[in-house]
């Protein structure tokens, strides 16, 4: 039986300044496109359908949208694309890993944090990527400099999770003089809800009856933050 075929070069059979390998050698990885930069992390094609691994990672792209959200999928989802397997996923989700701890700076014991920028910097790569919310706190000496930070709950916040008496005992335990709260929203858009004020406003009172300033509210989202402080709507005591 005739099997029906297309007639389509590999990327072997490509001009050799067209490959992508070798097209990163010798113009940079700048000069690749993100279907070339995936098709590199795939290696090789698919035979039995004739696509070659930048036919693949075009697929790919198409099907989540952009090279952030194909990074951020899970194995499985990346898996039901026809003709990628478990290999293939693990490898494009381990470059996606590198990229974002690249991205992040680790926030060092004994520096200063001096806005909510800086604070979304530290934070973009990690909890702003999770798929759950995650609500943190940063701790402060008397001179602003960092003491760590931790995480303080896990899942669907409301006021019974993020409960002041929760929030404020690492602040307590470490003598901090100030706080910064973060939390993610899985949703990429950081603009705050209405449980989300509310706790804010819990924990600032909290913090005053405590003698802990809290400094700021920073809500994560995808590609931008929300900060209380620079709304407006967190005073210092």
């Amino acid at each position: 039986m005739t099997k029906y075929t297309r007639d389509v070069p590999t990327i072997r059979e490509w001009p050799e300044e067209e490959r992508p390998r070798e097209k990163l050698v010798t113009r940079g990885a700048g000069a690749l496109s993100n279907a070339e930069l995936v098709a590199i992390l795939l290696r090789t094609g698919n035979a039995s359908t004739c696509e070659s691994a930048l036919d693949q990672a075009r697929r790919l792209l198409s099907r989540f949208g952009n090279i952030r959200r194909l990074c951020s999928a899970r194995v499985s989802e990346i898996c039901q694309v026809k003709g990628i397997g478990m290999a293939k996923a693990v490898q494009v989700l381990s470059a996606g890993e590198i990229g974002r701890r690249m991205m992040s700076d680790k926030i060092e014991s004994g520096q200063t944090i001096q806005c909510a920028a800086e604070v979304f910097q530290y934070f973009r790569g990690t909890l702003a990527r999770s798929k759950k919310e995650i609500f943190a706190v940063i701790l402060l000496d008397t001179r602003g400099r960092v003491i760590r930070h931790e995480k303080i709950a896990e899942g669907s916040l409301d006021a019974a999770v993020v409960h002041p008496r929760e929030a404020f005992i690492p602040a307590v335990r470490e003598s901090a003089a100030s706080v910064i709260f973060v939390h993610n929203h899985p949703s990429g858009d950081p603009r705050p809800s209405d449980r989300d004020r509310e706790i804010t406003f819990r924990l600032q009172d909290a913090g005053r009856v405590l003698g802990i300033n809290v400094l700021d509210h920073v809500i994560l989202g995808e590609e931008r933050y929300y900060s209380f402080m620079e709304e407006g709507t967190i005073a210092k005591i």
